[in-house]
């Protein structure tokens, strides 16, 4: 638009002088002189998108019949189209500037419509009062202050189980950050001991080149904390193959190399397990809410430098997303109850809840073997 107005400027100055010397040449010459020519001005319209008439000067030769035109008024005559293009370049810039305004509105109003994610939270009230209560609320989150951090889903397991179930619940994972994505809020893939697999990868890089931000807690794991937290059964501390088999189905060892293929990476995402590099992202985007999912519940999720306890003693506003985790621990025929018991305790003890319904507006995520037993 300002090129349009230099072009229009530069074209009117080049009118001014040229009529001008029009000017001067008419008041010389009389009638007579000029051999009896008459000057009709003529216009020629241009097919130009929104442009004016575009005027073409020209001699008419009565006499003879003939067209004529002296040098001044041919020159005059490509000034005034330079002129008409300008304006009309301006009138086009003037319009698609309209344009962008008003769908600049319609985007405004749909970010603020999405400005808020409504989450319904639950916790429990702390044992040892008559009876143990359950306790709704609601939040109102700014999505861009908001972080997911995706624990340990990892592409397998030694315990075939906890494989099997990774598998399952993964889609459901991916539906979820991709709705919570779409509304503003950060993803971090955080598959431990992968990073080598993802080193060149532009989301590693992104938390790796993230600016340090000083904290006075250690960021380490974070291990069963008896000051803080009632007592834990000793299966769920302890953990353990989750087959329903007298016996595991296989010695505890890494058999993982990255994060399970499901489970999309976008390029606005980052990829880190180490607890600094996620507190560094988190400061860096004024992050105060923090989503974890992933496995597990009793064993990583808790525990990792970038797990629940350490966003707890971070002072974040952490919650646990209960539909997208799992647990770790011996209890052949029993797996689910152990679940649920490690959810209640984390309620009771650590943070609120969340389920994936309130990022998505859809039904929560619930495992095929667990439909028979009563909803969490």
């Amino acid at each position: 638009m300002e090129d349009s107005f230099c072009f229009f400027r530069a074209a009117y100055v080049l009118l001014r002088t040229l009529v001008a010397e029009l000017a001067e040449s008419f008041g010389r010459d009389s009638p007579e002189s000029l051999g009896g020519f008459r000057y009709i001005c003529s216009y020629t319209a241009v097919a130009r998108h929104n442009s004016p008439i575009i005027p073409s000067i020209r001699v008419v030769d009565i006499h003879k019949g003939k067209f004529r035109m002296n040098q001044s008024l041919r020159r005059l005559s490509i000034a005034l189209i330079f002129l008409a293009i300008a304006a009309s370049d301006s009138s086009i810039a003037d319009e698609r500037q309209v344009k962008s305004e008003q769908a600049a509105k319609i985007d405004g109003k749909s970010d603020s419509a999405r400005a808020v994610l409504n989450v319904e939270t639950r916790r429990r009230s702390k044992a040892g009062t008559s009876q143990e209560k359950v306790i709704d609320g609601s939040e109102e989150w700014n999505p861009t202050q908001t972080a997911i951090v995706i624990v340990d889903m990892w592409d397998d397991h030694h315990c075939k189980s906890a494989a099997e179930r990774v598998v399952e619940m993964a889609p459901h994972v991916n539906r979820t950050i991709t709705a919570a994505r779409d509304k503003g809020v950060f993803i971090i893939h955080a598959p431990s001991d992968c990073m080598s697999y993802y080193k060149d990868a532009p989301e590693r890089q992104q938390a790796i080149k993230s600016s340090v931000a000083r904290s006075a807690i250690k960021f380490q794991w974070n291990y069963f904390n008896p000051d803080r937290e009632g007592p834990l059964a000793g299966k769920l501390e302890k953990g353990g193959c989750s087959c329903d088999t007298p016996e595991p189905c296989s010695p505890s060892r890494i058999v993982w190399k990255k994060q399970i293929d499901t489970i999309k990476i976008h390029p606005t995402d980052a990829i880190t397990s180490d607890g600094q590099e996620v507190y560094n992202l988190l400061q860096q985007r004024g992050i105060n809410n923090v989503v974890v999912m992933g496995v597990h519940t009793n064993r990583c999720v808790l525990g990792r430098p970038f797990g629940i306890r350490q966003m707890v003693y971070l002072q974040k506003n952490v919650v646990l997303c209960r539909d997208l985790t799992d647990s770790y621990h011996r209890d052949p025929g029993h797996h689910f109850e152990g679940l649920n018991r490690i959810i209640g305790h984390v309620e009771t003890y650590w943070c609120p809840t969340i389920t994936s319904e309130s990022l998505t507006g859809k039904p929560p995520f619930k495992f095929k073997a667990a439909l028979s037993n009563k909803d969490r």
